[in-house]
C-alpha cells in the first residue's frame, strides 16, 4: 500500500497525544477521588474499575487512526473488472513514407488518417501504437490517455527498410502480451532474427508455450489492429504470414493504403527508387483477417471499425485510491465505540 498525499501521515502524531490526555484525565479523577471522605460513594460514581471502561475510548482512537491515515490518500494494486476494447495503430516509418505523391506526405497523411481515427474513437477503448521500418517497436502501449496516443504520433522518425510483416506482429504481441509471435523471414529477407520480426524472445532450453487453438477468422471483436502503411515489404517476415497468425485468433487487421498507385521516384546519394503503393497486398491482408482496405484519404471512413467492437469484460490489476474504505472503517469504528460505551455504561463515551 502506498499513500498518494504521504505528507498528511505526520497528522499521526496527534495520536499519542490524545492517549496522554486520556491518562491525564484518569490520573485528574484519581486525585479528585481522594478527597472525598466515603470511598465507597466514589466507587460507585467512577464505576467498575475493569479494563472494560477503556475498551470504547480504545475503539475510538483506532478510528481517529484510521482517519488520520485516510487524510493520507491511502492506494493499493486492486483487482476490479474492466471493459477492454483495444486498438492497435501501426504505422509505416520507412523512407518511402517520405514521398510526397500523397500531401503533405505520406507519413503526414498517415499521422493525419491516425488523429482523425482517435477524435471519433470513444473514450473507454484503448489505443495502442507500433511503429514499424527495417524492425517494429511498440512506442505507446495501450492506454486510454489520448495526449500520450497523439505524442506518440507525432514523435515518429522515418527510418530505412520496410517490414510490414513484423508491424502486424508486434500489434499481435499487444494485443496478447502473454503469447509469442513468431514467422521466419524468407531467403530473399534473410538476416533479421525472429526478435527483430515482433516475434519470440524464448531463451534457449525454455519450454515453449503451447500453441493456441485457431479461431474463425474476424470472431475476436474485442481488438483490431489498423495498419497505415503505403505497402511495400521490403524485408523482414512475410506480411502475409503474418497476416494469416491474426486471422487464427480471431484479429481483424484493417489496413490504410498511403500513396498512389503511380508511386514517385525517391532520389539520394547516386541512387533513385520508385515507391509505389501496393493495394494489392494491403488487400489480401485486409481479406485474410475478414477486415476492410481503405486509401488514406477516406479517413472518416474509419470510424466504422470501432463501431464494430464489443467490450471484453476482463480482471485488471492497477493502483486505486482507497481513501473511501478507510474513510468506512472510521465511522464504523466510531459507531461500534459509541454502541458499546451506552451498552456498559449508559451513556457516550
Amino acid at each position: 500500500m502506498t499513500f498518494l498525499w504521504p505528507e498528511g501521515l505526520w497528522t499521526l502524531l496527534l495520536a499519542p497525544m490524545l492517549v496522554a490526555i486520556y491518562v491525564m484525565i484518569l490520573r485528574q479523577r484519581k486525585k479528585t477521588a481522594l478527597a472525598y471522605s466515603n470511598f465507597a460513594l466514589v466507587k460507585a460514581a467512577l464505576g467498575k474499575s475493569s479494563f472494560r471502561r477503556h475498551v470504547p475510548p480504545l475503539v475510538l482512537l483506532a478510528a481517529f487512526v484510521v482517519m488520520l491515515l485516510a487524510l493520507a490518500r491511502p492506494a493499493a494494486l486492486v483487482t476490479l473488472p474492466t471493459q477492454h476494447e483495444t486498438v492497435i495503430l501501426a504505422i509505416d516509418v520507412s523512407g518511402s513514407m517520405r514521398a510526397d505523391d500523397v500531401k503533405p506526405t505520406r507519413l503526414a497523411a498517415a499521422q493525419a488518417a491516425a488523429r482523425a481515427f482517435i477524435k471519433d474513437t470513444p473514450g473507454s477503448t484503448r489505443i495502442g501504437v507500433v511503429a514499424f521500418a527495417g524492425s517494429a517497436a511498440l512506442v505507446q502501449p495501450p492506454t486510454r490517455n489520448r495526449e500520450e496516443v497523439l505524442t506518440a504520433i507525432e514523435q515518429l522518425q522515418l527510418q530505412h527498410a520496410t517490414a510490414v510483416g513484423s508491424g502486424i506482429l508486434v500489434s499481435l504481441k499487444a494485443v496478447f502480451p502473454d503469447q509469442d509471435f513468431e514467422v521466419k523471414s524468407s531467403q530473399m529477407r534473410a538476416g533479421l532474427g525472429s526478435a527483430a520480426a515482433g516475434g519470440s524472445s524464448r531463451p534457449l532450453g525454455a519450454p515453449a508455450k503451447p500453441e493456441p487453438k485457431p479461431v474463425p477468422p474476424g470472431s475476436y471483436k474485442s481488438a483490431v489492429v489498423i495498419l497505415l502503411t503505403d505497402g511495400q515489404t521490403t524485408t523482414g517476415p512475410d506480411p502475409v504470414d503474418a497476416a494469416r497468425l491474426a486471422a487464427e485468433r480471431g484479429v481483424r487487421v484493417f489496413t490504410v493504403g498511403v500513396g498512389t498507385p503511380d508511386g514517385q521516384i525517391l532520389t539520394g546519394e547516386g541512387w533513385s527508387i520508385r515507391v509505389r503503393l501496393d493495394e494489392d497486398a494491403l488487400k489480401v491482408i485486409a481479406d485474410m483477417t475478414r477486415a476492410e482496405y481503405f486509401f488514406a484519404g477516406n479517413a472518416p471512413d474509419l470510424k466504422k471499425i470501432y463501431e464494430g467492437l464489443n467490450s471484453k469484460l476482463v480482471m485488471e490489476r492497477k493502483r486505486t485510491e482507497i481513501t473511501a474504505l478507510f474513510t468506512a472503517i472510521a465511522a464504523s469504528l466510531t459507531l461500534l465505540a459509541a454502541a458499546l460505551s451506552l451498552l456498559w455504561f449508559n451513556r457516550i463515551l
